[in-house]
């Protein structure tokens, strides 16, 4: 896996646990983040959108990246638009990582 990869999943776990958390405030259920939850994981089922594929990073466990991609589709439009942000982010980051070590290489000769 590139480390692109590992900064992904780490947005991703943590992005995960932020909806999950939304469920349940001050103690009782909410029911608005529950009904998004089923519809973006019914989405994500029904057109077997897989975030963790389209980035590279497979699971082992069978439907598992599609149940995650759901639970992300439930926070709406401009929650992903902000993910893929940050990734793009972290994508450009590791370029110019890749390119410092190159010029570096480079100069060593």
């Amino acid at each position: 896996m590139k480390a692109i990869g590992l900064i992904a999943i780490a947005i991703v776990a943590e992005s995960i646990w932020e909806t999950i958390k939304m469920m349940g405030k001050d103690g009782k259920f909410n029911w608005d983040r529950i009904g998004a939850m089923i519809v973006g994981l019914l989405i994500a089922f029904g057109t077997g959108a897989d975030l963790f594929q389209m980035l590279g990073i497979p699971f082992r466990i069978p439907y598992l990246g599609i149940f995650l991609t759901g639970m992300l589709i439930s926070r709406g439009a401009n929650f992903i638009h902000d993910l893929f942000l940050a990734l793009n982010m972290g994508n450009e980051i590791m370029e110019a990582q890749r390119t410092k070590i190159r010029e570096q290489t480079r100069n060593k000769k």
